[in-house]
């Protein structure tokens, strides 16, 4: 399990450490583990702040957030809550927010036109003083596809044309997780202590077999794909 100071909590849950201590005083975050005079947190305070701002992106007050989570950890192991939030809070790839120096970030863009879109697509976010790339291998990617010669233009018009069709697959992957759930366990099923950690086991689970389904699907239509494009050019060529 990792752990983080609170400035590094704060990056990788994407606020700032000013709301992570309000979510601490609100009784919203569980207190850290004291090293000295130091503040350690884990994978389940981030679990949580991420739980917490998907849940105020959607719509919900610090004070309705409070009191579910309250009602959710009332009579149950508080391990076992934790742990669920942190399989679904945890990411899921390696390819986390960083803070990097304007310069660089604007390096990697290529221009100005191309850092502004970067910024539209939420891959860059300003923090305070610092830019925020959230997705700094991707971005990396980008910049390498220029050296085959690819306009940063058109890297960007790729990614903006193929995200909807990437996030439709994974909607349809977790509507279909929920739904068995919900046909198995019944619309209002709260979970007991042995079915929560049942629970948590089962997504860990599925969250690597789909990733490895869809993984390995692509790598085979990708394969299955260059091989007829190149055949067809090959017979152009030739003829």
């Amino acid at each position: 399990m990792s752990e983080y100071r609170i400035d590094d909590l704060a990056r990788a849950a994407g606020m700032t450490t000013r709301n992570v201590r309000a979510y601490q005083d609100r009784g919203l975050l569980p207190s850290p583990r004291r090293s000295g005079r130091i503040a350690i947190y884990d994978d389940g305070h981030l679990a949580r702040l991420r739980l917490i701002g998907s849940m105020l992106e959607r719509g919900y007050t610090t004070a309705h957030i409070a009191e579910m989570l309250h009602a959710w950890e009332s009579g149950r192991d508080l391990a076992a809550v934790m742990g669920l939030e942190e399989t679904l809070g945890s990411p899921w790839n390696d390819d986390l927010p960083v803070a990097m120096p304007a310069n660089e970030v604007r390096r990697l863009a290529g221009d100005k036109a191309s850092y502004d879109r970067l910024v539209d697509f939420g891959l860059v976010k300003r923090q305070g003083n610092k830019i925020i790339v959230t997705r700094p291998q991707l971005l990396t990617a980008f910049a390498e596809m220029r050296t085959f010669g690819m306009t940063t233009e058109t890297v960007l018009d790729l990614y903006e044309s193929l995200q909807p069709s990437i996030d439709n697959i994974a909607l349809k992957l977790v509507l279909t997780a929920t739904a068995h759930i919900r046909e198995s366990k019944g619309e209002r099923w709260i979970p007991s202590d042995d079915e929560l950690e049942e629970l948590t086991v089962m997504l860990a689970r599925f969250r690597q077999l789909a990733t490895r389904s869809v993984q390995q699907s692509f790598a085979a239509s990708i394969e299955q794909t260059i091989e007829e494009v190149l055949g067809e050019y090959m017979a152009y060529v030739t003829k």
